[in-house]
Order: C-alpha cells, then sequence, then structure tokens
C-alpha cells in the first residue's frame, strides 16, 4: 500500500493542528478564569470572615468576658505576696 501526498490532505492535516491547537489554548483560558473566579471566591469569603470578627471587636470593646474552667484538675495555687520594705 502506497501512500500519496496530497495538498487536500496536507491542507486537512494543517487545518486539524490548528484546531487542536486553537482548542487547547481555549481549554487552557477556561480552566484559568475558573481558577481566577474561584480564588475571588475564596478571598471575598476571607474578607467577609475578617469584617464580621472586627466588627464583632468592636461590639465587645470594653467588655469583660469571664471564662469558667471546666478542667477537674486544679494545679493552679494562689500565691499571697508581701511587700518588702
Amino acid at each position: 500500500m502506497i501512500v500519496e501526498a496530497s495538498i487536500p490532505g496536507l491542507f486537512r492535516m494543517l487545518l486539524i493542528i490548528v484546531g487542536v491547537i486553537l482548542l487547547l489554548r481555549f481549554l487552557g483560558q477556561f480552566m484559568t478564569a475558573k481558577r481566577n473566579m474561584e480564588e475571588e471566591r475564596e478571598m471575598n469569603a476571607s474578607k467577609r470572615e475578617f469584617e464580621d470578627a472586627k466588627q464583632k471587636a468592636k461590639q465587645n470593646i470594653g467588655k469583660t468576658k469571664i471564662v469558667k474552667q471546666s478542667s477537674k484538675k486544679n494545679d493552679i495555687e494562689d500565691v499571697d505576696f508581701e511587700e518588702i520594705d
């Protein structure tokens, strides 16, 4: 079986190669855009969390919070200090 090169076959092969290259470039740009959108969503979410924490801190400014220890171990000792003259 002998295969001869022909002008229409050459143009068809070039069109297929160009089409594959264009398809790969399009998919690359699509994936880049998708990644950028995900990063933007994550950044907006972290910004929202930061703003919420900031606003919560502003609301609690000057307030005292009492934290109860639920630990069964009482390894903490009270120490009385005496003033030395």
